[in-house]
């Protein structure tokens, strides 16, 4: 099976512009390919993940991959798929968030002479005259086709500022310039990037009379429709200090039964034929799959031994009832235990199991609330230094649980 034949069984093709120019390039290890990421945090998210695993499946296979660090774009912000404009950050925040990137790519990429490369587009997108880029490009864009792409309808129905409306003409001029300087023949990027895909192989084909390709990967989404890498209206980090490899292990192991196969296929370097094996997989055989889920892309992302720690902790607990030693725990302070004891709700508030008194008072009174296996139903339960000597493990809901300890 070619490299090409495995994106499509893996379900990631969504889109491509040469299907037949993509193929052999890409099966023959002559394709120089790029795949953008804007910094507008300081770490990478499991939404980035998919993107990641992409690179290496192309690496493998003999292609050279090209990150590139979107220094210069995120001072625009990409305005696709959002209904309101991005925060804009400092040029510092920008520069920190790029160097954080860095380190966490060559996790995933091999980087070095004649294998991948990593950019910056600050680099060139900074330089740049706006009078000398509009006469070099700007005759290459219909503003009606512009305003006609789907990365733009959303932020029509708010307002889209001027400034989004320049992202697709950088973002183009980024290809562009790779092509020009990089050899760079190929693009890639999740399906909400297309219409700002199209820009840059048109852009090529006009202003050098050569061809460049594009192809966008199907986004990964759950059974509620968010986005991969969002859980409960935050993010799932790669940064282990963001969200730790418990958490990044358990959000995998929770998804969707309808989600789980989809997953493996997508984001596993297991073999095919294991993965056709599972689709007959039914009831609690497919927590089995999102065991071998979860852990294989712990094991990615964290290495071998947080990966065998996560699942021995989440097997500890929703096993045997037991907190085990590798499940996440919330260390109280003599502060915490002002007067000699904790309320239930203010323990709830520190552990982080709820951002507000409010909240915990509802999970309480709504039976969704226990220590230890035993429910608490008093919102006014208190507990002391002698209560937390023992194994004390605190439960909101069936999922989301924390040991306390001194």
């Amino acid at each position: 099976m070619t490299i090409y034949d495995q994106l499509v069984a893996r379900g990631l093709i969504a889109q491509v512009t040469d299907q037949d120019q993509i193929k052999e390039l890409i099966n023959n290890g002559k394709a120089t390919f790029y795949i953008g990421f804007d910094c507008t945090a300081d770490s990478l998210t499991a939404g980035h993940f998919m993107a990641l695993t992409l690179m290496k499946r192309l690496q493998l296979a003999g292609n050279r991959p090209i990150a590139l660090i979107g220094g210069g774009t995120t001072m625009i912000g990409d305005p696709s798929g959002r209904t309101d404009m991005r925060k804009m950050l400092t040029v510092e925040d920008i520069a920190h968030n790029a160097d954080c990137f860095r380190r966490q790519m060559e996790r995933f990429i091999e980087f070095g002479p004649d294998k991948a490369i990593m950019l910056n587009n600050a680099d060139w997108l900074l330089d740049l005259n706006y009078v000398d880029l509009l006469r070099e490009v700007g005759a290459c864009f219909s503003v009606n086709r512009m305003l006609a792409a789907e990365c733009y309808k959303q932020r029509m129905e708010k307002g889209l500022s001027f400034l989004e409306f320049n992202y697709m003409i950088m973002q183009s001029y980024d290809f562009y310039y790779l092509f020009r300087n990089h050899g760079c023949n190929m693009q890639f990027g999740g399906d909400d990037q297309w219409s700002n895909m199209l820009g840059g192989t048109e852009l090529i084909r006009r202003k050098l009379g050569k061809d460049a390709y594009a192809m966008t990967i199907t986004l990964l989404t759950d059974s509620q429709g968010k986005k991969m890498g969002k859980t409960a209206g935050n993010a799932v980090w790669l940064d282990p200090d963001k969200t730790s490899p418990f958490d990044f292990y358990q959000y995998w192991r929770n998804v969707a039964d309808t989600d789980v196969l989809k997953c493996i296929r997508m984001l596993t370097f297991l073999p095919l034929e294991q993965i056709d094996e599972m689709d007959t997989w039914e009831g609690s055989k497919l927590n089995d799959a999102k065991e071998i889920l979860a852990y294989e892309l712990t094991k990615m992302v964290h290495g071998e031994d947080e990966a065998k720690k996560a699942q021995e902790g989440a097997r500890a607990l929703f096993g045997t009832g037991g907190a085990g030693s590798n499940a996440p725990t919330y260390t109280l302070t003599d502060s915490d235990l002002e007067g000699g004891s904790i309320d239930i709700l203010a323990l709830l508030c520190a552990s982080g199991l709820v951002a507000s008194r409010s909240e915990a008072r509802r999970a309480v009174e709504q039976g969704g609330v226990s220590v230890n296996g035993e429910k608490i139903t008093d919102t006014r339960a208190a507990f002391t230094a002698a209560d937390f000597a023992g194994e004390f493990l605190l439960k909101r809901g069936k999922k989301s649980f924390m040991k306390i300890e001194l």
